[in-house]
Parts: structure tokens; sequence; C-alpha cells
């Protein structure tokens, strides 16, 4: 019998001084059986740092190599963001900057190691691609709190990101970086 998706429900009081972003998000989001805790909870991370119109997790996800885990589209359908997960290979974020003309990419790994894997690798536009790293100490705090019910308090100030969630307050910021030059 194969697994199934679990369902999680995230409340998220939005406050992306920033950008000037400020909402109450009520977010679905399915958890696939083979997506680690890390990957599920940047997911999340990035769809609230990303939060615009037209925003939503891709229909296929981690399922389906043709879509990204997160896209923004505007009223016509078009691509206005490609957002990655993880650890994308080139060929992927290859794709990616040649569909859309904005790429960004968070991941949940350590960004020396998946830089290593772009050495030498033909990325289109790759100066272009923003690439953020969820900090790892951040990630196991929220994992403590993961839950199918979920209220996360999420303002990001200067870069600086600060979740509270049952009770207890984290802080970190995004690591920003480049991908390798070809």
């Amino acid at each position: 019998m194969a697994l199934t998706a679990t369902v999680y429900s995230l409340d998220v009081a939005l406050s992306h001084v920033d950008r000037g972003v400020y909402e109450q998000l009520a977010i679905k989001a399915a958890r696939h059986p083979s997506e680690s805790e890390e990957y599920f909870l940047t997911r999340l991370l990035a769809y609230c740092a990303e939060y615009t119109e037209g925003i939503a997790f891709s229909k296929g996800g981690i399922s389906d190599p043709d879509d990204p885990a997160i896209v923004v589209r505007d009223l016509t359908g078009a691509w206005r963001s490609w957002i990655e997960i993880g650890a994308p290979d080139a060929a992927r974020l290859h794709q990616a900057s040649k569909a859309s003309p904005r790429v960004a990419l968070y991941t949940h790994k350590e960004p020396r190691l998946l830089l290593r894997g772009y050495e030498g690798q033909r990325i289109h536009r790759a100066e272009r691609v923003e690439c953020y790293a969820v900090p790892r100490e951040l990630l196991e705090s929220l994992a403590g709190h993961l839950d199918r019910r979920m209220s996360w308090t999420l303002s990001v100030t200067d870069g600086e990101l600060f979740v509270d969630v049952a009770g207890a307050s984290y802080h970190a910021a995004f690591e920003r970086f480049a991908l390798p030059p070809v």
C-alpha cells in the first residue's frame, strides 16, 4: 500500500517589513512521504518569504519534474517567479532560468557543498538566480514544533527572520549566496 501525503494547516501572521507585505495567511500544504522535515519547513518558509499575489505550491511538487516547488504567476497565467527548494541539479536551474523571468532557490543544504555540484555546469543567467540558505538551527527548532495544525508569527526586517511558534521565539537570517560563474 502506497503512503499518502499528510496535509498541514498553518496560520501565519506575516510582517515582511523589507517588502511591505503584511498578511494573515491560511496555508494548506501537503507533505509527501519522501519529503524530509527540513525540506518541508524550508518550503513553508520560502512560501512566506516570497508571498505575493499569484503565489502557489505547484500541483506536482516534488513528484513532477517539470514544476517548481513554488510558482508565482500573473493574472494571465504567465510565470513571474520559479522558486526551487532543496538541492536541484544545474540542468533544472538552467531550465527554470529559461522559463521564468525570476528564479529563487531556498536550500536547507550546506551552500558550499551545493555549489560544488554546480561548478563547471551551464546555468542560464546564473548571476540572476537568487540563492538563500535557511539556517539549520532554525529548521531544527521549528521541526520540534511540527504539527498538522500550527500557528506562526513571522517577521522579516533588514533580512532578519523572526518566528514565534507555540510560545517560543526564534531568530535567524537567510544566508544569501551566488551560483558559481561558468
